[in-house]
């Protein structure tokens, strides 16, 4: 997609596809609301809970938050047509960042299923059918932001390493080469971050690389803040042509499908360092390998993947030659054959303070969809009026 297409902020994101999506700054007040309107005692039914996804680093958070509260499942597949029937006797859904949420699943969800709310453990919600959660009544929270300085971290991280060639240099030393030749990297001061989405995250990381490092900002958002502390700029092109460092923070929809393509490269200074730990489908990944081997662009460093729910939280390092090959994904072992490029599995959220919100979060759209619907079932027209619409914040 050309980059001069419309951006929509998370925040018109979010009215337009009318979910029930609490605002972080909100999320504390409301824990402590909840822990007094929404507790057990309040709600004579303790709902039946399925959480799908769960990983051995977040489970023991997530018990701590949930069981007190509800009944809990804790499965460890993925949200599919193929696994959506585990579901069928339960009464909300939590899900994560990869799992299915397609018109098939969520039918199966509400008629064979009979589950009435998803709450979504992640702040994307690009894998959520809306229109099917309309029709057939279901309601869908998410957690719309997280520690939102430790994915800026994580863009550091990434910006740093590519740049002074730790990995390269890492592998290096492990097999007793200690020679330098290939390791020459930049001084970070004096030269430009471009950031597209000045939302948190994308005011973090720009605060980290002027206040930290000396470096120029520009930006790009359709809604301005006064907080960035970068220049903004009228349209995506300028920060793009004048940026040696380009990240990422952006929403997936269809206006940001592909945002970086061809022509979007061809406008980049040659050389550029490209980072997105936003969203996969952000990148015309076969234009952005084409732009590496081309040396349109310097380095590339991501945490997401468009294709990533075929292998990202998987473990393939014990199979067989055989087996890996049912997983084979080309794409990811041409990036992976790249030494300027740098793939992390979808962990920049991951630190245990974004965990502890995430669960908290979680619990807390738990429990007032459990308050709501106890409140629905003693009068029928609350009932319809939850059965009949997703939420609105």
């Amino acid at each position: 997609m050309s980059a001069h297409k419309l951006l929509l902020s998370s925040q018109q994101q979010q009215r337009t596809l009318k979910l029930r999506l609490p605002q972080r700054s909100e999320n504390r007040r409301r824990s402590r609301a909840s822990n007094e309107r929404c507790n057990a005692s309040s709600v004579t039914k303790k709902l039946k809970v399925v959480v799908f996804s769960t990983h051995d680093y977040e489970k023991e958070i997530l018990e701590k938050q949930l069981v007190p509260h509800f009944e809990v499942t804790f499965l460890k597949p993925r949200l599919t047509i193929e696994t959506v029937d585990l579901a069928h006797g339960y009464d909300a859904m939590c899900c994560f960042v990869n799992d299915d949420l397609s018109a098939d699943v969520i039918e199966r969800l509400s008629e064979k299923c009979g589950v009435k709310m998803i709450a979504l453990r992640c702040a994307g919600f690009d894998k959520v059918d809306v229109e099917s959660c309309k029709k057939f009544g279901v309601l869908v929270y998410r957690v719309p932001m997280y520690d939102p300085l430790s994915i800026a971290e994580h863009a550091m991280a990434l910006i740093l390493a590519l740049n002074r060639k730790l990995m390269i240099s890492h592998s290096r030393v492990k097999s007793g080469n200690f020679t330098l030749d290939g390791l020459v990297g930049f001084s970070m001061r004096g030269k430009t971050l471009g950031v597209v989405g000045t939302g948190k995250i994308g005011r973090g990381l720009a605060n980290i690389c002027a206040n930290g490092f000396g470096m120029s900002v520009l930006g790009y958002d359709l809604k301005q803040k006064r907080e960035f502390v970068g220049q903004y700029c009228d349209d995506v092109e300028t920060v793009l042509k004048n940026s040696d460092i380009i990240s990422l923070h952006l929403p997936l929809n269809e206006h940001t499908k592909h945002f970086i393509a061809e022509k979007e490269i061809d406008s980049m200074k040659r050389g550029a360092m490209l980072i997105n730990t936003s969203r996969g489908g952000l990148l015309n990944i076969k234009d952005v390998i084409c732009g590496l081997r081309l040396g349109k662009l310097g380095s590339l460093g991501i945490d997401v993947y468009e294709s990533e729910e075929k292998i990202f939280f998987k473990d393939f390092s014990n199979l067989t030659v055989e087996e890996k090959m049912l997983y084979w994904d080309d794409t990811m072992a041409q990036l992976s054959s790249l030494p300027q490029v740098l793939v992390t599995p979808h962990q920049a959220f991951l630190t245990h303070e974004a965990l502890t919100e995430i669960a908290e979060c979680t619990k807390q759209n738990i429990l007032e969809f459990a308050e709501e619907l106890d409140d629905a079932e003693n009068d029928d027209a609350s009932r319809e009026d939850v059965s009949n619409t997703t939420r609105v914040c």
